[in-house]
């Protein structure tokens, strides 16, 4: 499909429609357009965006490794009570 210009079609409705209907159509697509545009690139990230969420996600996994090795020494030491607690149930006997 080839692509057509601003000019181009305005040239082409104003011969069907008449100047003025033809600047007001072609007025009305360059808004849209204009306005799809603007939406679209008020959406995007930026490098700055990425490399924010980047920190942000390394310091969460950092915090979360500190939260499970916490949590590994309270289980090992948890474990080991309980299997000297065993052992000690079955030496007194």
């Amino acid at each position: 499909m080839p692509t057509i210009t601003i000019t181009k079609l305005y040239d082409l409705v104003s011969v069907k429609l008449g100047k003025e209907t033809a600047e007001n159509l072609t007025t009305f697509i360059e808004e849209k357009i204009k306005g799809e545009v603007d939406t679209k690139t008020s959406i995007l990230a930026t490098k700055e965006d990425l490399a924010r969420e980047r920190a942000d996600i390394i310091k969460d996994a950092a915090n979360n490794r500190a939260e499970t090795i916490k949590w590994m020494f309270l289980f090992w030491i948890g474990q080991m009570a309980a299997m000297f607690g065993l052992l000690m149930l079955f030496l007194k006997k």
